[in-house]
């Protein structure tokens, strides 16, 4: 089955790559470039700082906002500002889903969170996403970190991706061909 999501799998590739090899000025200027186009979206990652996440934490955030806007910038599509209303409005969202299952047992539970990654718009973002925080986690346990700062970070992250999904985006139009 062909994706349907905006953000391919080769899209989120080419933004991991590029974002990788890029030098502090670079991942700067393209934070700054966030901070134009998706302020809000900046905002909701540095305000983790204020939760209590410790620097690392946000310079973590941070790497997986900027490979999620070079994502979305390499998709040919362009996304409206991210509002406030909007990621308050996805959260909303997520918490309910992430409910909805707790109350759940064993493959129930199991088919609901199946059911809610394969009906994702951007399962590649989303894939990555999660692999990014699964790995993080256990990162957080020798710190003693506290667990409701883990939810919290769980929660940033996937209601970052959730936003650039559930976000209308127009197609930009295709960039003129030299002569």
């Amino acid at each position: 089955m062909e994706s349907t999501s905006r953000i391919t799998l080769t899209h989120l590739a080419c933004a991991i790559r590029k974002v990788r090899s890029m030098d502090l000025k670079e991942k700067e200027a393209l934070a700054d470039e966030i901070h134009r186009e998706q302020p809000n979206l900046l905002a909701s990652v540095l305000a983790q700082a204020t939760l209590g996440a410790d620097p690392l934490d946000v310079e973590w955030l941070l790497g997986i906002l900027l490979v999620s806007y070079q994502s979305m910038k390499e998709s040919g599509w362009r996304w409206p500002v991210i509002t406030e209303e909007d990621q308050e409005r996805e959260l909303k969202r997520w918490i309910g889903a992430v409910n909805f299952s707790e109350y759940e047992s064993g493959p129930t539970r199991a088919r609901a969170h199946d059911q809610y990654v394969s009906q994702h718009p951007e399962q590649p973002l989303l894939a990555f996403v999660l692999h990014e925080t699964k790995q993080r986690l256990p990162e957080l346990a020798p710190r003693k970190s506290d667990p409701e700062l883990e939810k919290f970070l769980t929660m940033a992250t996937v209601n970052l991706v959730n936003c650039i999904a559930f976000t209308a985006a127009a197609a930009r139009a295709p960039a003129p061909q030299d002569p």
